[in-house]
């Protein structure tokens, strides 16, 4: 059951501690000291934090904390911790780097959004700063997709328009990514309305806008007017539940050390494959059997460093007979994966215990299924690592981070295809 934000803040104890941010990549982005940890959690999700709050709020998406003994212990695992990662947003607030802002200028008839690093005292709103400029470049163009401002710097007020002749050629009016209010194609009440919705979202008040927008959709429904209540349906599944995307969870300072390592990992693994996403969940696919008598596969999924016992899967082969890995691998791909989408995610992942021939069987049953999901294998015996787009083994140490991580989960998978392999001799032995 998903419980909201307020209710997961509550779960943190009024005591000191360090707590950890992470953004979507599992990245630690900062880390903090508190003599109270759940009064200075909660704080970062007031409605009224300063510019710089907001964007670090913005790019987190979990919180672990470790409770200490006394303000002393919190003191000295923050520092160790920082010293160790040296998160940005740390690095950041302490040094006198100009970073961008976003500015919103709210006090002309029609306001508009931009990236900035000079901060002008004109009343404009500012969010920020950021110390990643990349990820807002993305989202600027987000916003505007989702909201629909001005792009252009072109200077005029809702009594003094341009002349047509001048503006009437606009490419961003041509392909409706802006509302034309230089050509009077829309009011500046109307125009602020929308802008509204871009600094509710900034501010973080994503609950506040889903409401609005729901109010909206209804009303546009009502007056039969379907292309805004299409557009204001968009607006809402992209928003999603964004006022719930944060997690919160403690941990023992062993545990947190692991699962820096484990991201450390992660982060090189998706480096080294060059992955889209952070490999985050893993399912490892073995086959165990003597000379094709009672074959198995079986699948084991890992959530970071953790088994996830509830992803694990056993399958007795139906189709295959004689010793023909490689058929057994692709019946237990195509087995697994045909039921994904119905309750059951797809990994970030997949791991095949097997070398290249073991990996072509895989993509080839991924490829009867129409699925792009990344896979890869691991060959037991020089720990080699091979992907679809490589002939030969990856150039990959094999003793780095990344392939400790890949072997932990790939003996998982081994040790219990062994196991089940065992009862099913056991009982085909007995006659069962």
């Amino acid at each position: 059951m998903i419980t909201s934000l307020d209710e997961r803040l509550k779960e943190i104890p009024p005591r000191p501690g360090v707590y950890v941010m992470r953004d979507s990549a599992a990245r630690i982005i900062y880390i903090g000291k508190a003599k109270n940890l759940k009064k200075r959690v909660a704080s970062y999700f007031r409605k009224d934090v300063e510019g710089k709050v907001a964007a670090l709020v913005g790019a987190l998406r979990h919180v672990d904390f470790v409770a200490a003994s006394s303000e002393r212990e919190a003191l000295v695992l923050e520092r160790q911790l920082i010293n160790l990662h040296k998160p940005y947003y740390n690095s950041m607030w302490r040094d006198d780097k100009s970073y961008p802002y976003l500015r919103l200028t709210v006090r002309e008839d029609f306001p508009r959004l931009f990236l900035t690093r000079k901060i002008v005292r004109d009343g404009s709103l500012y969010f920020g700063p950021y110390p990643n400029v990349m990820p807002v470049k993305g989202l600027l163009r987000w916003l505007r997709k989702v909201f629909k401002w001005r792009p252009c710097r072109m200077q005029f007020s809702g009594t003094a328009l341009p002349k047509e002749s001048k503006v009437k050629s606009c490419i961003y009016y041509h392909t409706k990514r802006c509302p034309a209010p230089c050509l009077g194609k829309i009011s500046s009440k109307e125009y602020k309305d929308g802008i509204s919705g871009v600094k509710m979202f900034l501010k973080g008040r994503y609950s506040e806008l889903k409401k609005r927008w729901e109010r909206e959709m209804a009303s546009a429904s009502k007056d039969l007017d379907y292309e805004k209540a299409a557009e204001l349906r968009d607006r809402l599944l992209a928003v999603g539940s964004m006022e719930e995307r944060v997690t919160v969870k403690e941990v023992r300072p062993g545990d947190l050390a692991l699962s820096i390592k484990t991201t450390d990992a992660m982060l090189e693994l998706q480096k080294t494959l060059g992955l889209k996403d952070l490999p985050y969940s893993i399912e490892a696919i073995d086959i165990s059997n003597i000379s094709g008598f009672e074959p198995v596969g079986s699948l084991v999924r890992f959530a970071g460093a953790e088994p996830d016992r509830s992803g694990y899967r056993k399958y007795r082969i139906k189709s295959v007979s004689g010793q023909d890995d490689f058929s057994m691998i692709k019946e237990v791909v195509l087995r697994r994966y045909a039921k994904s989408g119905k309750g059951s995610a797809f990994p970030d992942l997949i791991l095949i215990d097997g070398g290249k021939g073991q990996l072509s069987a895989a993509v080839s049953a991924l490829k009867t299924l129409r699925l792009e999901v990344p896979v890869i294998s691991l060959a037991k015996k020089e720990e080699e690592v091979f992907t679809p787009l490589k002939s030969g083994p990856l150039e990959i140490d094999k003793d780095s981070a990344a392939v400790r991580h890949l072997r932990k989960v790939r003996d998982e998978a081994h040790r219990f295809a062994v196991s089940y392999h065992r009862l099913r001799r056991k009982k085909a032995l007995l006659g069962k």
